[in-house]
């Protein structure tokens, strides 16, 4: 950093962050019932007066860690801030010019002077104590700036004050994960093909044979179209064929596959024809009629396919 960066950074240590801002409404029960009832503190001070005056107390007080709540702007000012630029902002914009676009808390410190009663009229004002010199940190080089809020009440009597410490800090670079390729989608397996996608897991291309008249079917099903039994065994397939058909697919794009796609109908040497992807081959070759052999591909774990690659002269 230059020196007139730091020296311009540090020309706001005493100076007005947010200037002197009363809370929107008083010190008041309901505000204490519905923050110790979130709190689950169960101090009988906070609401119950007999409780309080035993204790020495006029009556019942407001739990010291409420400090903050009786100067937070509430909802609309939240969402409808000012368009006036406050110290705060400028001192962002400036921390955001040497590159300090991120922001931690890193500790508070509160001092309290007094317990505050109902009726108490609250107000926050706050002023930059400190800015260190830039510092290595795990997050990433940054400053340590270190702002004061002192709280007062309707008279000006300071009631509290808070040291308040964040770490603005300019994020290391790292490489962005590699986001994980989607899963294919998944076969419908059903008790009818559940023995060709396991045969699929061990590298095995089956196909369904009738037990009775010998005739070879695919897609599996549970009846021979031929002779109408329900006797089945199968075969292994050669894993030889030709393209039958084929179509490149473009759109529309499923993450878990590389495109353009080419889909093909592969007939086997054995009769029977499938549908499977092709690799090994630009879409442009792709020839019906083209000489195939089968490969397998594992997209993960628990899925196995068979897809088709042109076949080289000494396998046809």
């Amino acid at each position: 950093m230059s020196d007139d960066y730091e020296a311009r950074l540090q020309a706001w240590v005493g100076r007005e962050l947010v200037a002197r801002r009363p809370g929107q409404d008083p010190v008041n029960v309901p505000m204490i019932r519905h923050w110790v009832e979130a709190m689950e503190d169960a101090n009988p001070v906070y609401l119950d007066e007999d409780a309080a005056k035993a204790t020495g107390r006029d009556g019942v007080v407001a739990p010291a860690s409420m400090i903050q709540a009786w100067t937070m702007r509430g909802y609309a000012a939240t969402v409808r801030p000012s368009t006036e630029p406050s110290g705060f902002d400028e001192l962002v914009a400036l921390l955001g010019e040497g590159g300090y676009t991120s922001v931690v808390a890193t500790d508070s410190e509160l001092e309290f002077e007094r317990e505050l009663v109902p009726g108490d009229h609250v107000s926050v004002e706050e002023h930059v104590e400190s800015i260190s010199p830039e510092k290595k940190t795990g997050l990433g080089a940054g400053r340590f700036v270190s702002t004061v809020k002192t709280y007062r009440d309707a008279s000006g009597e300071v009631v509290a004050t808070q040291r308040w410490r964040t770490l603005r800090f300019r994020p290391a670079d790292k490489p962005a994960p590699e986001k994980p390729k989607a899963l294919r989608p998944r076969p419908a397996v059903n008790p009818d093909n559940a023995f060709w996608f396991e045969a699929a897991r061990e590298h095995r291309l089956v196909i369904q044979r009738c037990a009775d008249c010998k005739s070879l079917r695919h897609p599996p099903g549970p009846c021979c179209p031929q002779c109408g039994s329900f006797a089945w065994d199968t075969v292994e397939s050669s894993g030889e064929g030709h393209v039958y058909t084929f179509t490149v697919n473009h759109h529309p794009r499923h993450p878990a596959f590389d495109y353009p796609l080419v889909v093909a109908v592969v007939e086997l040497a054995e009769g029977t024809r499938l549908i499977a992807n092709m690799t090994g081959v630009e879409p442009a070759d792709v020839e019906v009629g083209m000489p195939v052999v089968l490969d397998w591909i594992d997209p993960d774990p628990d899925l196995s396919l068979p897809v088709f690659r042109p076949a080289a002269h000494k396998e046809r």
